[in-house]
């Protein structure tokens, strides 16, 4: 699946019901005979009720637990059925006829981004089970001699290079519809938007910036690179990232590692509307050392990065659209922030936040 997904429903109602049991032949069961599954949906998983069930019509009743917009889709053995979108405190139900085999279990919002942030889970349907496997032991035998290709990606930075310094947010009336959805996050976003870091006040300056981030699995994600940049006080620095960050950032709550191909920010209630809605070729999240003109000012550096499309006028370099998603992904952006309880870093706005405006990503395996 790779589409957008309505963000907003009609009606008050707190319990939303999409029935979609069918059986051969075009009949359908009546719900009261369908087992019963929960579904709890939060940021950034799904807790099912259980693993397993036989086969025949369930119910999914799946309530939003989190702090922003989702949903569930049900996926595998040629059904593919979704509930309507969930805000949060609210409960939808899905009736489903399951045949024996595997299921995914998974929301779809933000074109799957909710779905790569971890909101993923597998039901699995049994039934009579087959005499024998469908697989012959030379495929089993071929399947542990070739596993999977561990994804990875190299970037360079390149073209223009801007400092973006604090200011206003230029589209404060689309960003305004949908700060709600981010609960306890909204005063710092407010701030943010009247004098934050994602402004149309730039400055020009110089740099390079490369590096290697291999998506390994949640807690396995790494990261080698180094980005060396002037600043428009004069000071020269450099960032020498050396380990993924794998839990929660206090800048960035719910995020962490290495996410290759996210649609989020902006409309999509994917953390920050302020930064318009993109598509990436990889955003993560890491620590580094950070040295300011040759002395180390912290090895616990807070460090965003993403390779994204394009949000940027290539004349002035102020923010070209509230959505950016059908853009090139050419952008290369770096955000540097103190750790939680260090003290600001001697910069304007006490944060680091630079583009490279024509940079390139390449997979590898």
């Amino acid at each position: 699946m790779n589409r957008k997904y309505p963000y907003r429903i009609a009606g008050a109602a707190s319990l939303l019901v999409l029935t979609a049991a069918f059986v051969p032949g075009g009949r359908s069961r009546p719900s009261a005979e369908a087992a019963a599954l929960t579904a709890t949906l939060s940021e950034w998983k799904i807790d099912l009720s259980s693993a397993t069930i036989a086969a025949g019509q369930v119910t999914f009743t799946a309530t939003n637990a989190g702090s922003i917009p989702h949903a569930l889709e049900v996926e595998g053995n040629g059904l593919e059925q979704k509930t309507p979108l969930i805000r949060p405190g609210e409960t939808a139900t899905l009736t489903l006829t399951l045949k024996p085999g595997n299921y995914e279990i998974y929301c779809p919002v933000g074109e799957d981004s909710h779905k790569k942030l971890g909101m993923e889970t597998h039901l699995k349907v049994e039934g009579e089970k087959p005499a024998v496997s469908k697989y012959s032991s030379v495929e089993i035998e071929q399947s542990r001699a070739n596993p999977p290709s561990i994804q990875a990606i190299q970037v360079n930075g390149g073209g223009p290079v801007v400092q973006i310094l604090p200011g206003p947010f230029p589209f404060p009336d689309s960003v305004a519809p949908v700060l709600s959805a981010f609960g306890d996050e909204r005063t710092m976003l407010e701030k943010q938007e009247s004098n934050g870091p994602y402004s149309n006040n730039v400055a020009t300056t110089s740099g390079t910036f490369s590096f290697t981030a291999w998506d390994l699995g949640a807690t396995r994600d790494s990261i080698d690179g180094v980005a060396e940049f002037a600043t428009n006080d004069g000071a020269r620095w450099r960032l020498v990232l050396d380990r993924v960050q794998t839990k929660d950032m206090p800048h960035h709550p719910r995020f962490g590692g290495v996410i290759m191909g996210l649609y989020y920010h902006g409309m999509t209630t994917v953390h920050t509307p302020l930064v318009p809605t993109i598509n990436s070729a990889v955003a993560l999240w890491s620590i580094g050392h950070l040295y300011r003109n040759g002395t180390l000012v912290t090895d616990d550096a807070q460090v965003h990065v993403m390779l994204l499309s394009r949000t940027r006028r290539p004349s002035d370099f102020a923010l070209s659209c509230w959505d950016c998603s059908k853009n090139k992904i050419e952008e290369l952006q770096l955000q540097v922030t103190p750790a939680k309880g260090e003290p600001q870093f001697d910069a304007p706005g006490g944060f680091l936040f630079l583009n490279w405006e024509k940079s390139r990503g390449r997979r590898t395996s």
